[in-house]
């Protein structure tokens, strides 16, 4: 392995990481991507979802395991809300693995390298470079680099080597894949209530022959309890238990989801992309499609400041400032969220759901609602609905008045 110079380091090789190295390296910048772990793909926490958009930027239909074209939502005491219409694609269920092996293979043939098993142990600033000592399988290798991207997920080894503060909030979860599980053919199915998943929802994705069952909550909510108490209390001992009586499992996975975006993703030769940058959106804890946006809204003028070489706190800041509408919205989300779900008591919830029940709702809910964007339905439906208005008058000053 020889040493190289490089317009860009890029520090992880998930989806975000590849996406922008293939970015970067179509622009004719000389671009290195760093993965600690020996294989692309493994581990991943995620729900393996990824919305319309994010699939059009990289043309990767042959990964999806299910189109997701509805979803089922039950209240703690089974008031069900079924939406969705057959011949619109909400998003796609896909293989994560080859995903992620996907969109890296698209940078390599774009121009971009790879060093697997490799990741970075000390950053030096000089005055026109960042020069990085790497942990190889060949011993310890030095490199310099205009600028170092930070797409390394949840504890990102960048943005704590840089003290770039941390996201608003960061979702606990687990999830398993099982087979045996009674659902709907394009329909995810969401639980919510205190006892199975507080503050947030359990879900269950179907992904092609199994499907993933998880739970995700915060520590301030679900308290000395664990995800995982709280996902065998779903399948074991909730009024939906008979749908997991058959279900075998066959794999799992527990990691933590970063929401709010960073107040700086941007520093003297660093930026931070995806949960690096707590780019997640915090109604659903998906990531693959914020990040994606974040990436194009900026990629232009961050490839025009690498090839000048004009990387200095300041200029990067004006970058980062292009993301601002989307701490705004991930904002106005949050609250949302939290006045419909996360600060509800299971009776309010309970009333929240006969309103979402009534078919007038479903028709709102059907015609304005986008997973990516739950804004425009939000806003309409405090405005138009009077029971909501209501039920959320936390969510009417958070929402109609930001």
């Amino acid at each position: 392995m020889n040493e190289f110079d490089y317009d860009a380091v890029i520090v992880g090789a998930g989806p975000i990481g590849g996406y922008l190295a293939q970015k970067l390296a179509k622009n004719k910048l000389k671009v290195l991507i760093l993965e600690e772990h020996s294989e692309i793909g493994r581990p991943f926490q995620c729900a393996g979802l990824v919305n319309p958009k994010a699939m059009a930027s990289v043309g990767l239909v042959n990964t999806v395991l299910t189109p997701i074209w509805g979803a089922r939502i039950y209240s703690p005491e089974g008031t069900l809300v079924e939406i969705g219409h057959e011949e619109k694609v909400r998003t796609w269920s896909v293989c994560r693995k080859l995903f992620d092996e996907a969109v890296i293979i698209q940078s390599i043939e774009s121009g971009a390298d790879i060093w697997l098993s490799s990741k970075p142990i000390n950053l030096e600033f000089k005055e026109d470079s960042v020069e990085i000592e790497i942990l190889t399988p060949n011993g310890i290798k030095k490199l310099t680099t205009k600028i170092i991207c930070g797409a390394d997920g949840a504890h990102s080894w960048v943005r704590r080597t840089m003290r770039m503060g941390r996201p608003k909030e960061t979702m606990i979860g687990m999830q398993i894949e099982v087979t045996g599980y009674m659902g709907k053919n394009g329909k995810l199915d969401m639980y919510t209530g205190s006892d199975i998943s507080p503050g947030f929802f359990a879900w269950v994705i179907p992904s092609g022959d199994t499907a993933r069952v998880g739970v995700w909550s915060q520590t301030k909510y679900i308290g000395e309890r664990s995800c995982e108490e709280l996902l065998n209390e779903l399948m074991n001992n909730s009024r939906w238990s008979f749908k997991f009586k058959d279900c075998k499992e066959v794999g799992r996975f527990v990691g933590s989801v970063p929401s709010g975006i960073l107040k700086n993703t941007t520093s003297t030769r660093v930026a931070l992309f995806g949960d690096a940058a707590g780019i997640c959106k915090p109604t659903t804890g998906g990531g693959i499609g914020p990040g994606f946006a974040h990436i194009d809204i900026i990629v232009d003028d961050f490839i025009d400041l690498i090839r000048k070489n004009k990387l200095d706190a300041t200029s990067l800041s004006k970058i980062d400032k292009k993301i601002d509408k989307m701490r705004k919205s991930q904002s106005r989300a949050r609250a949302l969220r939290d006045a419909f779900l996360s600060h509800s008591t299971d009776e309010e919830l309970e009333e929240i759901f006969k309103v979402w029940a009534k078919p007038d709702v479903i028709k709102m809910i059907n015609e304005v609602g986008e997973i990516e964007n739950p804004i425009p339905l939000g806003t309409k439906m405090l405005k138009d609905i009077p029971e909501f208005r209501k039920l959320a008058g936390k969510a009417i000053k958070a929402v109609l008045w930001s």
